[in-house]
């Protein structure tokens, strides 16, 4: 019998009193995760809602713009008063960025800014201005996908939900989380890879709070999404059947095209705001830029006009040949490139399966002519490319498998999925890429500086295995002078550190300090791993 078992014997006041507590604990741990999910099925519900106006005013949108180029195609003097519109609706999306630029481009970036700690934005511009000029944008034609910008629409929503219900910190940091996963859920009806990306890419954190709100919220906005567009997966592509084992080697060539593609795509895409400083044109009208450099494509190639969801969908039905292939491959990087780095509202989420897709099937037909592949596996190579693009552009290789594998509807490629995915985020990596939207928000960033003001907050940083924090004290690291190490959660349990408090991978560290200290105090934390490296190199 231990010490503390023996003391509860011989005094029951004790152990009542004890048992009282533990029940308190486990109600109040209980009542916060029953909080957590209904704070995912209000912003869910209203996610799913505003996504799925936003979703189905772009497609809308995108075609009547198709109709107005068959249309001019009859009557070629219709081009003038297009290009007239063009040109004010350019004018006016970039005043919308102009007043509020944090709702230029994807969103992705910002939000993953704001959950950091590095800057916040007010919710109410950013929620109906993206909304506006996200559909004036993405449905006049440009190559633009509706997911980043559903993203931050979602984000918006539930700082919005937070700010109403007078959430700080955490609880607010779970609400943005939160709309960001239901806003891509809507928009891909994908509430499991979803989830995923939020914690993969976005929030960089597994905690049980997060996930088990955003995959509430997801899972809500995909329902609600399902009502507007019904059960059929975005990107249902039949096809024959799996690919098999003996052509596997496939996989790893179309893997490594992809990589190297895909380090392409980062470089031209970061390089993007310098060309369009060339110009020499205020930072607001190059959008103009993008909407009229794009009308030669809506004439001569209506079809390949959008985000790709078409474009891909086609490619299962349709078998163009290679140089036709080729050319789309050419028209939709150029021009996906040219829309973008306009600074418009819209993202690269779609644009980028689009272009993994083409990829997969110029490879496919290449092998086919060379007698080197069936023809009926084609359409399992441009399902197999759009998640090693993304894989290797994003650097979020299970994201990318479960994505694609709730937008097609089968869970039949998951082995060859994850073999393009891993040997196209190798390649990538090999050739010095990082991950895309992790390098945009670098971009937008100027170094961070030491701020003590603010309300009192927390910041949750996981320890890794492999890094220099495991096996060592607590006392061992000089911690910054502005925060505190109040918590050490492993597994289900939280424990409170100690001097002799020996760090293991796998712990998630829980620090406080002010909230706009944040960003910071993260960046030191994460830098001290260096210095031990140095400490013990010597």
């Amino acid at each position: 019998m231990s010490i503390i078992e023996r003391s509860y014997k011989n005094c029951p006041k004790k152990r009542d009193d004890h048992l009282k507590k533990k029940s308190k604990r486990r109600l109040s741990l209980d009542l916060t995760r029953v909080g957590t999910v209904i704070t995912g099925l209000a912003v869910g519900l209203m996610t799913g809602l505003i996504v799925s106006l936003f979703r189905l005013a772009i497609e809308h949108g995108l075609n009547l713009v198709k109709t107005g180029y068959v249309a001019m195609h009859h009557q070629p003097w219709l081009i003038v008063p297009w290009l007239f519109g063009m040109v004010v609706l350019g004018i006016l999306v970039g005043l919308l960025v102009k007043t509020s630029p944090q709702i230029s481009g994807s969103g992705i970036p910002q939000v993953e800014g704001q959950l950091a700690g590095e800057f916040d934005e007010p919710w109410w511009p950013t929620l109906w201005k993206k909304f506006v000029g996200g559909i004036a944008a993405i449905g006049s034609g440009l190559m633009l996908g509706r997911e980043g910008p559903s993203i931050q629409l979602g984000a918006a929503v539930g700082q919005g939900y937070a700010t109403l219900r007078g959430h700080q910190g955490t609880n607010r940091r779970v609400a943005i989380a939160s709309g960001a996963a239901a806003g891509l859920s809507a928009a891909f009806n994908a509430p499991i890879a979803s989830t995923l990306f939020v914690l993969e890419e976005i929030y960089h954190n597994f905690s049980p709070l997060v996930w088990l709100t955003s995959l509430t919220s997801a899972v809500v906005a995909n329902f609600v999404s399902l009502g507007f567009f019904g059960q059929t997966p975005v990107l249902h592509i039949p096809y024959s059947s799996g690919l098999p084992l003996r052509d596997y080697g496939h996989l790893i060539v179309l893997g490594i095209i992809l990589g190297l593609l895909g380090r392409l795509y980062q470089t031209v895409l970061l390089r993007l705001p310098s060309w369009y400083a060339k110009l020499r044109l205020p930072r607001y009208l190059d959008g103009v830029v993008a909407l009229l450099l794009t009308i030669p494509v809506g004439w001569w190639w209506t079809s390949s006009l959008g985000g790709g969801n078409s474009v891909i969908l086609d490619l299962a039905h349709i078998h163009p040949g290679i140089w036709v292939l080729i050319g789309l491959f050419v028209v939709r990087f150029v021009f996906s490139m040219v829309a973008y780095g306009s600074g418009l509202p819209g993202g690269i989420f779609l644009p980028i399966l689009t272009l993994g897709a083409v990829i997969g099937a110029i490879y496919g037909r290449a092998m086919v002519m060379m007698g080197l592949l069936p023809s009926i596996y084609v359409v399992n190579l441009v399902i197999f490319a759009m998640a090693g693009y993304f894989a290797g552009i994003g650097k979020a290789p299970f994201t990318a498998i479960l994505l694609i594998t709730e937008m097609v509807g089968s869970l039949q490629h998951l082995m060859p999925l994850a073999v393009v995915c891993l040997v196209a985020y190798i390649t990538v990596d090999v050739c010095g890429g990082a991950p895309i939207y992790e390098s945009l928000l670098g971009r937008m960033l100027s170094p961070t500086a030491e701020r003590a003001a603010g309300f009192t907050d927390r910041i949750e940083v996981p320890v890794f295995d492999g890094s220099f924090l495991v096996g060592h004290q607590v006392r061992e690291f000089r911690w910054p002078a502005n925060a505190l190490l109040i918590g050490v959660h492993r597994g289900e349990r939280q424990i409170i550190p100690h001097g002799d408090t020996i760090l293991r991978a796998g712990d998630t560290l829980i620090v406080e300090t002010q909230h706009d200290n944040r960003a910071f105090i993260r960046e030191r934390i994460a830098g001290m791993a260096e210095q031990v490296s140095v400490r013990g190199e010597d």
